[in-house]
């Protein structure tokens, strides 16, 4: 086969059928360029707009976008014309634009987190990559991790992996849905540290009830004890405007792309703070990359690259709209309906009222009623689609709206 340039062949993996579909999201945000994200968060008009460029099934009310949240039709255009074109060059692609692709998507991930791109690694979601961490850790018997009832199931069975294969000890405590400040939260983790404390892991926000915690203030006192932190970040990044600066010195960061940068599935990152890189160790070797290189932790094997390609789409779509607006938006949207019912005797909220400690996730229970009954009588009867939360610390149904009212 005769060689192609890298302008050719990106040109040609680009192709030209998808160009039209970004035309009417340029169009829109250019009439709103001027305006602030406080005075757009109540511009119907504008979000509806933006609404249309999603896909949305007419079939019933999709209110749990936080497992998966659908990509929006540009990036979906755009995806698909990079399944056609890899397929069309097959091995050529993989063998010579793979892993510089690759890197580039990588390079623009950590631009929008902040960090160096030689901290960060595409995974395919959060539990890879907080496993990656969790099982690469070198723990001896009586180490001790720190995390919360409310942290993801698949994580708390990692952990419980390590205990059995290492004699780790981990320790659970549970976390206030409705805390009266950060102190009180940051005290809560504190109490649990002991000098045989290796680990602390904690939500960046809690997938079940939506809260924020304040990590910048979690990671500053478990450093003094010198306890490592590995952050859940599944539902913040792409949702909240932070960089990983503002948290602290965190060692671990982990998300999903598929969540709230809508990317199509199969994509997450994980952070590792330079200086914690080396001690990791990886879950499937490859010798070709030394010990204090990150990509020691990515390798891999042969996978679906067309998704590693839609995340520069993915992120071309949410820096057209912009952080700050998105924010504000899905903040908005949560209070608009979580004020009206938050005192109402039959109703329970389980999501923080402080606008700082929630953003579009929120959870809700009726009393009387238990959270799978309700679930099923919201679909059946209304057909809006939520998911049952039913475990020790919440019980209700988490709620994860768009950018528009249903």
């Amino acid at each position: 086969m005769s060689s192609i340039s890298k302008r050719q062949f990106l040109k040609s993996l680009v192709g030209t059928a998808t160009l039209s579909t970004w035309a009417g999201l340029d169009e829109t945000l250019a009439k709103v360029a001027h305006l602030p994200a406080a005075t757009l968060v109540q511009k119907e008009s504008f979000w509806s707009d933006i609404r249309a460029a999603y896909p949305v099934t007419k079939e019933f009310i999709q209110l749990e976008n936080g497992y998966y949240s659908l990509a929006a039709q540009p990036v979906m255009d755009s995806y698909l014309k990079h399944i056609q074109q890899v397929n069309s060059v097959s091995s050529y692609y993989m063998r010579t634009r793979q892993f510089a692709d690759k890197r580039e998507s990588q390079t623009q991930l950590a631009k929008l987190l902040g960090c160096s791109t030689d901290e960060l690694i595409i995974t395919r979601n959060t539990t890879e990559s907080l496993d990656t961490v969790i099982g690469g850790l070198k723990w001896k018997a009586g180490d001790e991790a720190i995390m919360a009832q409310q942290d993801y199931g698949a994580m708390q069975d990692m952990f419980k992996l390590q205990a059995r294969r290492h004699g780790i000890v981990n320790k659970t405590l549970s976390l206030p849905n409705h805390p009266k400040s950060d102190a009180e939260i940051v005290s809560l983790y504190e109490k649990a540290i002991t000098p045989k404390t290796r680990l602390l892991m904690v939500c960046h926000m809690v997938n079940i009830t939506g809260q924020i915690l304040p990590i910048r203030q979690i990671t500053e006192m478990a450093h003094k004890h010198g306890v490592e932190v590995l952050v859940d970040g599944a539902h913040a990044f792409a949702q909240l405007n932070f960089s990983i600066g503002d948290l602290g010195g965190c060692d671990y960061y982990a998300s999903s792309l598929h969540k709230w940068l809508g990317t199509p599935l199969g994509a997450g990152i994980l952070y590792v703070r330079k200086d914690k890189i080396a001690d990791l160790w990886p879950l499937f070797a490859d010798s070709s990359v030394p010990d204090d290189d990150i990509r020691k932790l990515n390798h891999t094997g042969t996978h679906p690259v067309a998704t590693d390609l839609a995340i520069q789409d993915a992120i071309k779509f949410h820096t057209g709209i912009g952080i700050e607006r998105k924010e504000a938006r899905l903040r908005y949207l949560q209070h608009y309906w979580t004020d009206q019912v938050r005192h109402h005797s039959k109703i329970i909220l389980n999501t923080p009222e402080a606008p700082a400690r929630s953003c579009a996730i929120a959870n809700v229970g009726i009393a009387g009623k238990t959270p799978t009954e309700l679930a099923k009588i919201l679909f059946d009867k209304y057909k809006i689609f939520t998911v049952a939360i039913d475990s020790p610390p919440v019980q209700g149904y988490a709620l994860h709206p768009m950018s528009t009212r249903p």
